[in-house]
């Protein structure tokens, strides 16, 4: 079955970012993934192929979190206070295709204030 136009064009931005970014064990890949209902984020040694911490408006104490920019903001919060108790300072942040502004933007902004860097 051959994809629509539009998703085989998000898959290739998504190739393209992936091919340059790679998470390491003192420096893993933070991915963050938005659907029309949830928000999913990840933090990812590529090298082990290992999930490190993982966050999701799914799990039961972020359950009214929407999906939008304040939403972003308060899951990105939660997950840097997460990451930074692993003991992880530094990160390479994955879009996963999407562009940099709105939800996005203020996801990696939350995750500065808790501390984390990239």
């Amino acid at each position: 079955m051959k994809l629509s136009k539009k998703k085989e064009l998000a898959q290739k931005r998504r190739w393209r970012i992936r091919k340059k970014i790679n998470g390491t064990a003192d420096r893993p890949r933070v991915c963050v993934r938005f659907s029309n209902k949830n928000i999913h984020a990840q933090c990812i040694d590529d090298e082990k192929s290992h999930t490190i911490a993982a966050i999701a408006t799914t799990h039961a104490e972020f359950k009214e979190i929407l999906p939008n920019v304040a939403g972003a903001e308060k899951l990105g919060a939660a997950f840097g206070t997460k990451i930074k108790e692993i003991g992880v300072s530094t990160v390479v942040f994955d879009r996963a295709g999407r562009k940099y502004h709105g939800c996005v933007k203020a996801f990696a902004d939350s995750l500065r204030k808790e501390g984390l860097t990239f």
